[in-house]
């Protein structure tokens, strides 16, 4: 597509308006998950088992998710993910049982994974190579508004409803993402009918496989996967350890708070700036200072001991995985092929779901092991890990000339 034919706002509404919601109505539960399995029956043990289980839903469903995103096409995978989404809200608004509610806490997983893929793939076929990384930084940064609203629109609901208006929120959030989703126009992709059916015919026999995909990138997922992989473990390591280290410098939950919202709002207000850098500059330019700025913070952060301290560092943890707004979609972008593409993506969102809850295991252990200065400086080693290999796994072509390098893979 020609630079000058290309304007974003033509799909903005129906791109990012449902990524904003569904990042409302995922926020708007977060913070009563573990409440409402604790007002269920459920132990304090058994309520974190049960926060896990949307990580472990979205896991074991992102390789399905590419047959969905095939079969039907990514307008209606979207439409489909976000009506699950909403049912998964109601029954656990409904929810007579532990088992009940936590089988809808997986449905929120399930409906994450598909999500997640559709509206990437989706990006990642009707934004140029030139303008890609910007798409998809703003896909990144507005899902992070929408989480960051999130609980407050939940507040808002539950002075009046309790816990329950969380999950009302939740669910009306999908239901409004459903509906705008629907407003997306389809795209005509290699390998799938313009109504995003199956093909028909010799090309029926050319659509690539999840295993074949595998085999034919298994490069690309050993060397680059494994740096994507270690952004995940940072990043979601981060969310623990900034209030777990608060609480151990003798922090109150209302400071803790304030800290982690001021590094959150510097998180989700720099993504429009990082991505012009990558489509300029290069993807390496974004991926390497990120991993060493959230590395380098995490390596200070068991040297703090006031607020003032943890502050500072909280902010830079925030700059360093603010810079990254959309690296890791944007990376899997230029290397995914097409046809083939949904496949690829859904083996790029088990790397980065892998990472998810691999690293927050980690500090765990470590922690368990030795201390929990120990557990944060695991993760900062594992930041600078990740720089090396993003420093030397991302090709250093210009942007538009990503995608055909990698097919040697």
């Amino acid at each position: 597509m020609p630079k000058e034919t290309f304007d974003l706002r033509a799909i903005a509404v129906g791109a990012y308006g449902p990524s904003l919601l569904y990042g409302v109505a995922t926020g708007a539960i977060l913070p009563v998950i573990a409440l409402t399995a604790r007002d269920l029956g459920a132990d304090v043990a058994t309520a974190a088992l049960v926060i896990t289980l949307s990580g472990i839903g979205s896991l074991v469903t992102n390789v399905p998710a590419t047959l969905i995103a095939t079969r039907f096409g990514e307008r209606k995978a979207l439409v489909g993910a976000s009506l699950w989404c909403a049912a998964a809200m109601f029954l656990a608004l409904a929810a007579p049982t532990l088992p009940v509610f936590a089988a809808a806490v997986f449905m929120v997983g399930m409906a994450g994974a598909v999500f997640g893929l559709a509206r990437q793939s989706y990006l990642t076929e009707a934004v140029p190579a030139h303008f890609r990384a910007r798409a998809l930084s703003t896909l990144g940064g507005v899902t992070r508004i929408g989480v960051f609203v999130g609980p407050f629109a939940a507040a808002l609901a539950m002075s009046a409803l309790g816990l329950d208006g969380a999950y009302w929120v939740g669910g009306v959030a999908s239901l409004v993402a459903a509906a705008l989703s629907w407003r997306v126009p389809e795209l005509e992709v290699a390998g799938r009918t313009a109504g995003g059916g199956r093909p028909v015919g010799a090309a029926s026999a050319l659509t690539p496989t999840v295993r074949s995909t595998l085999r034919s990138h298994a490069r690309i997922f050993v060397t680059v996967g494994i740096g994507v992989l270690l952004i995940a473990a940072v990043r979601a390591t981060r969310q623990a350890v900034l209030p777990l280290w608060a609480e151990s410098i003798g922090l109150d939950a209302s400071s803790t708070a304030l800290i982690y919202g001021l590094s959150g709002a510097i998180d989700m207000l720099i993504f429009y700036p990082s991505g012009k850098v990558m489509d300029v500059k290069g993807r390496r330019w974004i991926a390497v200072p990120c991993m060493l700025i959230m590395g380098t913070a995490l390596a200070l952060l068991p040297l703090t001991d006031d607020a003032v301290g943890l502050l500072l560092v909280a902010l830079l943890i925030g700059f360093g995985n603010g810079i990254g707004s959309g690296i890791v979609m944007t990376l899997g972008a230029d290397l995914s092929p097409s046809p083939g593409r949904p496949q690829f993506l859904g083996i790029w969102r088990l790397l980065t779901d892998t990472g998810n809850m691999g690293g927050p295991a980690l500090l765990s252990l470590v922690t368990a092991l030795a201390t929990l200065s120990a557990g944060i400086w695991a993760t900062a080693v594992l930041g600078f890990l990740g720089a090396a290999v993003l420093w030397y796994w991302i090709p250093r072509a210009a942007p538009g000339a990503a995608e055909p390098a990698v097919t040697r893979g």
